[in-house]
């Protein structure tokens, strides 16, 4: 019985893992910094996702058209960063572009995540001296979204 170097259950991680990150390093760039600043982004985009949703949800004005549209705004936001480091590269700074749109994008998400978490009603497991700061810090975020999903609730009842 002939052995092959490598199982064709092996094959694909393996171009998964040769085509990724290269493609990945080029974007974003190298390091530990990198990887951690990226790593934030995805996870706070997740807690936003989930948090939009289920504020979206408890005052019934969620609809999937909504959460699609979410995908493309969670693709855009990660490509920031990437057109950030890309910038890097062409003028010669190291990280400026990269650092600036990805916390600038970072704070958004924080900011997006929590005004959504008070929506959904997830305050009451926050004390009360930091849910006043987090609302006053959130407070126009917090508008926006309400009239928004004013909006899509009153277009859902066909007014």
């Amino acid at each position: 019985m002939e052995k092959w170097l490598f199982s064709i259950d092996k094959i694909i991680p393996l171009l998964f893992g040769a085509v990724f990150i290269p493609l990945f390093e080029f974007f974003y760039g190298k390091g530990e910094v990198v990887i951690y600043t990226m790593t934030a982004l995805a996870f706070f985009n997740v807690m936003d996702w989930i948090s939009g949703t289920r504020s979206a949800k408890k005052d019934k004005t969620y609809a999937s058209k909504y959460g699609i549209d979410g995908v493309f705004r969670s693709f855009f936001i990660l490509m920031l960063p990437a057109g950030g480091h890309l910038m890097d590269m062409i003028s010669g700074v190291h990280g400026v572009f990269f650092g600036i749109l990805s916390f600038g994008v970072l704070y958004h998400l924080i900011q997006s995540m929590t005004a959504n978490s008070i929506r959904a009603g997830w305050g009451k497991w926050v004390p009360e001296w930091l849910l006043v700061k987090l609302t006053d810090w959130v407070k126009e975020e917090i508008e926006t979204k309400i009239a928004r999903s004013s909006k899509r609730k009153r277009e859902l009842e066909g007014e």
